[in-house]
């Protein structure tokens, strides 16, 4: 895969070391697991849900994927580190702020005010965000097939959502909440592309973990208070938290979204609310309603047509100085 988005550098900036070619499979390999991560996420918080309140567990897990992403990074030579061009630091800020930060406390506060199928559909209204307004902000091409693909997915996630839903929840708050969380993913989504330019995905991660705990900081003393009286069991899932759906999947997805378009990657979150599913089978005992497979399958279809090229650009002549 390879990005469409073309940023070119301000006249008297320097512009971005040029990046050695990688395998076509590493880039999806990434992104499947940020995708099984973060399903698995939906699981974790779920299950901690009744013993750490939002800020809590939000803080507690950006400190903890800090920690471990600032220890990996004093491993490497200072030489081979890629930090971010002066002029990405606002976008790694608004990044850090509201992907990190407020979308954490924004999703793990709706959860205990509206079920988890709700929450999943509101919240996957993010990636249609993010595929519209890359068009503008990153310049890159809104095919027919991604419209097509989008529509499908979203479809998906409205029938996983209809069948994970055992009530109607009425709370507007919850809802308010979750659109928040869709709505600063976007922002998070579009804001970290840039930054890629400059930045590896490894940097970007963690920078962002910094500044997403900065953010979260008002709930130290209730991190605290958590730490204090919280089980081992309690203990250790917020520590799986900060350290695999937030310190590698964070990593895996940069690492995705440097190597891709953020529209293509990021509908493919869309699989995100059938893997949770799925996952809570055996970890949870919650055995999926048949309307959930149904929706899965609609998922895959929808990110697989995504996935397709308009028929002008497969058909495109490869230019003689380009040809191999």
């Amino acid at each position: 895969m390879t990005s469409s988005a073309r940023t070119s550098a301000p006249t008297g900036a320097a512009s971005p070391e040029p990046r050695q070619p990688v395998a076509a499979w590493l880039p999806v390999a990434a992104g499947a697991v940020t995708l099984l991560l973060w399903a698995s996420a939906f699981v974790a918080i779920r299950h901690l849900g009744s013993d750490v309140p939002p800020g809590a567990l939000s803080l507690g897990r950006l400190l903890i994927a800090a920690a471990a992403l600032g220890a990996l990074l004093l491993t490497r030579p200072s030489g081979t580190r890629r930090w971010p061009a002066r002029r990405h630091v606002p976008l790694l800020l608004l990044c850090g702020a509201a992907w990190f930060g407020i979308y954490n406390l924004a999703l793990n506060a709706a959860e205990q005010r509206i079920d988890a199928g709700t929450a999943a559909l509101v919240v996957q209204v993010g990636p249609i965000l993010v595929a519209l307004l890359a068009t503008v902000f990153l310049g890159e091409q809104l095919h027919r097939w991604l419209v097509i693909g989008m529509g499908v997915g979203f479809a998906g996630v409205v029938v996983i959502a209809q069948a994970s839903s055992g009530h109607e929840s009425g709370d507007l708050t919850g809802v308010l909440l979750a659109v928040v969380a869709a709505a600063t993913y976007a922002v998070g989504v579009l804001s970290q592309k840039p930054v890629l330019q400059s930045a590896g995905p490894l940097e970007t991660t963690f920078l962002a973990c910094v500044i997403g705990a900065v953010v979260c900081l008002p709930w130290a003393g209730e991190l605290v208070d958590v730490a204090g009286t919280a089980s081992v069991g309690t203990v250790l899932g917020v520590v799986y938290l900060g350290l695999l759906p937030t310190a590698v999947a964070f990593t895996t997805w940069a690492y995705a979204l440097s190597h891709t378009n953020a529209s293509t990657l990021a509908l493919t979150t869309f699989l995100v609310p059938f893997l949770a599913a799925a996952l809570a089978w055996p970890l949870l005992d919650e055995v999926p309603p048949l309307l959930a497979f149904v929706g899965g399958t609609l998922c895959i279809a929808g990110v697989l047509l995504t996935r397709r090229r308009p028929r002008a650009e497969v058909a495109a002549p490869v230019p003689d100085d380009e040809a191999a």
